[in-house]
């Protein structure tokens, strides 16, 4: 399966985090599964896609040349895939992903959730989108949601949304789930 991932780019985060980047990048791979991502360098980004390399896994990058010019473009990907903008570089990896998974990030990686979660509550896909809440990472979010639904913003039950879940272990069930 087509894995996208979204996630930090930045390297001086907590440790902890850029592991979560090896683990999934390593599950990734040995799952068969390939990874989509932004094909540049730095934090999670590289974290997640030198474990898929390392444990034998096919890593798909799709970049725009204002990442090459700045020096980012990453040197492990088997496909590489150009795009003129930021803006299509999210359509990209949404079109060609099976499934999507949000780690820790920050204004980009909540760019590409919330673009992700808005074109599917139309009905661009119907893709699954995981959010993984390490560490309540992402409960303000899901604070907000609760708050737009009891405002009525969000309907009570929604035809499309993301799957939150807390851990890598619960990650890993919800994706070995969608095969079945």
């Amino acid at each position: 399966m087509k894995i996208a991932v979204y996630c930090s780019a930045k390297d001086v985060i907590p440790e902890e985090y850029l592991q979560l980047g090896d683990a999934l990048g390593t599950w990734l791979a040995q799952h068969g599964h390939t990874l989509v991502y932004g094909g540049a360098t730095g934090g999670l980004m590289s974290r997640t896609s030198n474990a898929a390399k390392a444990a034998g896994g096919y890593v798909i990058g799709v970049i725009p040349p204002r990442i090459i010019a700045a020096g980012r473009l990453a040197s492990n990907c088997d496909e590489l895939i150009r795009v003129a903008n930021m803006s299509e570089r999210k359509q990209h990896m949404r079109d060609i992903a099976e499934a999507i998974i949000c780690l820790p990030g920050s204004y980009g990686t909540l760019d590409e959730m919330f673009d992700a979660v808005a074109s599917g509550t139309v009905g661009e896909h119907n893709k699954p989108i995981f959010i993984l809440n390490y560490n309540g990472f992402y409960e303000g979010i899901k604070t907000e949601t609760e708050h737009m639904r009891a405002l009525d913003f969000l309907p009570q039950e929604e035809c499309y949304k993301p799957v939150f879940v807390n851990t890598l272990d619960e990650l890993y069930t919800c994706i070995t789930n969608l095969k079945k």
